[in-house]
């Protein structure tokens, strides 16, 4: 049943892609058709080939302006690397279980590389404050 549902969504996104290749060619087909007889064929295939490249540059400024990563708050300090990756596994989980078996696949092919990173890790972190002794109750 869902392995159904499956095929049929893709062969639903097959055939809109179909679908708007056909769309863009033939507006493509048209836009030439128009300015070839006032410019020439030359200059018509340029119009052409610079329409659908403004066309996707404004379609890629509308796609990442949300991509923007907000702007750091003045005055904090800046996340350390670990924070960073922490938030990308959160926002990302598929990308973080990718590097994560990245990392797997280049320790099983080469395990020297284990130790330093292994000794890099538990050095760089500090020991924590000890808190004195209660004294004793009466």
């Amino acid at each position: 049943m869902i392995f159904r549902k499956a095929v049929g969504l893709v062969v639903a996104f097959a055939a809109i892609a179909a679908a708007a290749g056909v769309c863009v060619v033939a507006l493509a087909f048209a836009l030439y058709a128009a300015v070839r007889d006032l410019i020439g064929p030359a200059w018509g295939a340029a119009s052409v080939a610079a329409t659908f490249a403004l066309i996707a540059l404004v379609a890629a400024l509308v796609v990442t302006r949300k991509a923007r990563p907000p702007k750091p708050v003045q005055g904090a300090p800046p996340e350390s690397l670990a924070a960073k990756l922490i938030d990308l596994a959160r926002e990302r989980p598929l990308v973080a279980a990718g590097a994560a078996a990245a990392v797997v696949a280049v320790m099983v092919r080469n395990p020297k590389i284990l130790a330093p990173i292994i000794a890099a890790a538990l050095a760089s972190r500090t020991p924590p404050a000890r808190k004195p002794p209660k004294p004793p109750r009466p």
